[in-house]
């Protein structure tokens, strides 16, 4: 037996498939659409897959090409994380990788490059070798790496040893083949303008690094982000302000930032506890101002700033401070139609499927509910297909 027939061999007995239903369900993208893998354990609603119209002859009707539907490895973490000597689930970095290619994922975005110990290529492949190694499977199993939630420094000005590491990241980033390199933070948790100005600094030196690596520097951001700058009014006892003129901080970032240099990864889920939480502000004079905030207008004015989305679905629930809770894509009510119609995603944006709260007590949950995730992504159909 071949080295490839002996590893898809143990990854249909791990997915607990027969022959015919691991071939129907890796020939190919359509077939893998078809046929829903029907892992066990899945929390799914209704406990049913949906499946793709088996009418469609093609992909050209899809809202995002099947070419462009990717995933954040921080969905299926439990999975990467995981001792493949004790459990019979897929474990560590290929045996993920080759998982998500049969569901029919083509992109992937790392969150970091930590494995179990017990994983093929060890614990850690946070270095060029391993990136060479994390290429090899991607190459296999035809899946393209687009970005990272790696390391940026965390002081000003930049230490010798901060820009090595941060060179290093580039290095991988460009051994593994993306096109772009970024965080899983906010540029700075502070309210005040300072902040942020120290935060744009930094940005735009590291953005000239990443640059000349021939790589775009984005940011991911979390709600918080979306707050309202302190920027105004009296000062505190420490010199700060402590009202707003009404500029959001994310918003304030992208205005100070060079459109060459900086780039961002709107997290569609998070964006919307914002628009839930952060709808008044303090003016400087002391009164209390509404601003809506909305997510697809800030998009739709700088989608050249927004290479990479993550594509998180949340069901509504006021009775909870965030205003929503994660939910599986298709299963809530943020309106991924309405943001797939404006943003067309094509090859200059790159769209990452998430679910916080994927992993649970059955080890394959997580990557259950990363398939029905694929299946719900690709029955968005453009409305033409619908006339």
């Amino acid at each position: 037996m071949s080295d490839t027939h002996a590893q898809d061999d143990s990854l249909r007995r791990k997915l607990r498939l027969n022959r015919r239903q691991f071939m129907a369900a890796t020939t190919g993208v359509a077939a893998a659409t078809a046929l829903p893998l029907a892992l066990p354990g899945a929390a799914m609603a209704d406990d049913t897959v949906p499946t793709a119209d088996p009418a469609l002859p093609d992909d050209r009707s899809a809202l995002v090409p099947a070419s462009q539907r990717g995933i954040i490895l921080y969905t299926v973490r439990d999975a990467t994380g995981r001792d493949p000597l004790v459990n019979d689930a897929p474990s560590g970095f290929r045996e993920v990788l080759q998982t998500l290619s049969t569901f029919g994922y083509k992109q992937i975005e790392f969150a970091g490059y930590t494995q179990h110990a017990n994983a093929e290529g060890g614990r850690s492949l946070e270095s060029v070798a391993g990136a060479q190694l994390l290429r090899s499977w991607l190459d296999e199993y035809g899946l393209r790496a687009q970005g990272n939630h790696g390391f940026i420094p965390s002081s000003w000005p930049l230490s010798q040893a901060d820009i090595d590491r941060f060179k290093l990241h580039l290095e991988i980033a460009n051994t593994l083949g993306m096109q772009h390199v970024g965080t899983g933070s906010d540029p700075t948790g502070s309210n005040y303008k300072a902040d942020w100005d120290v935060a744009i600094a930094k940005w735009h030196a590291l953005g000239e690094l990443a640059t000349a690596a021939g790589l775009k520097l984005y940011t991911h951001n979390h709600d918080a982000a979306y707050n309202f700058l302190l920027d105004s009014g009296p000062l505190d006892a420490l010199g700060r302000p402590t009202r707003s003129s009404g500029i959001r901080k994310l918003e304030y970032f992208l205005s100070q930032t060079d459109k060459h240099l900086v780039f961002l990864e709107m997290d569609l889920y998070w964006a919307h506890v914002a628009q839930y939480k952060y709808s008044n502000y303090t003016a400087a004079d002391g009164s209390v101002q509404q601003n809506i905030f909305k997510p697809f207008e800030l998009i739709r004015a700088n989608q050249k700033r927004y290479p990479l989305f993550h594509i998180k679905d949340g069901k509504s629930n006021p009775a909870v401070p965030n205003g929503y809770e994660f939910a599986t894509l298709g299963q809530g009510n943020i309106d991924y139609r309405e943001f797939f119609e404006m943003v067309k995603i094509r090859d200059k944006h790159h769209p990452m499927i998430e679910q916080d709260n994927a992993p649970g007590a059955d080890p394959m949950q997580s990557l259950n509910l990363a398939q029905l995730a694929w299946l719900n992504w690709a029955a968005m159909r453009e409305d033409r297909y619908y006339e």
